[in-house]
């Protein structure tokens, strides 16, 4: 799984994404065979003002073959903010995935397998066929 980190009004710093891209990771890591990749948008909201819950981060994942899932957590702090939106991002692709497996065992199972194999010769049942009919005829 491949994790991107952009940042809109915060000093976007190497540590910085370090940091980000590994909480994501942790807490995400579950699903790293079923993500391709994970976007994660960090910003603050009101610039170099300080407000309550200006701190914001989106993240976006991508499931292979399915469409992306997206969350927002806003927070006091960078902190409170990233870890918020990695547990709604995990509690989002756990309910996929469980979705996606009782879709699967929902449709069951045929209790006997079906006999997929071809006859040997085909024209040999028609002509077993054929042959049973003009029988059936004749002793008319």
């Amino acid at each position: 799984m491949q994790v991107q980190v952009n940042s809109n009004h915060i000093e976007g710093s190497a540590r910085l994404q370090e940091w980000v891209s590994a909480s994501v990771a942790d807490r995400l890591e579950r699903y790293d065979e079923f993500l391709s990749r994970v976007e994660v948008h960090i910003s603050d909201e009101n610039g170099s003002k300080s407000g309550a819950d200006d701190k914001r981060c989106q993240i976006e994942a991508r499931p292979k073959g399915h469409q992306p899932l997206s969350v927002t957590h806003k927070a006091e702090s960078l902190d409170l903010a990233v870890e918020g939106a990695a547990e709604k991002m995990r509690h989002a692709l756990e309910h996929l995935v469980g979705k996606l497996e009782s879709k699967a065992v929902g449709t069951g199972h045929l209790e006997q397998e079906l006999d997929t194999s071809e006859p040997e010769n085909p024209d040999a049942l028609l002509q077993e066929e054929f042959l049973e009919r003009q029988e059936a005829l004749e002793k008319q």
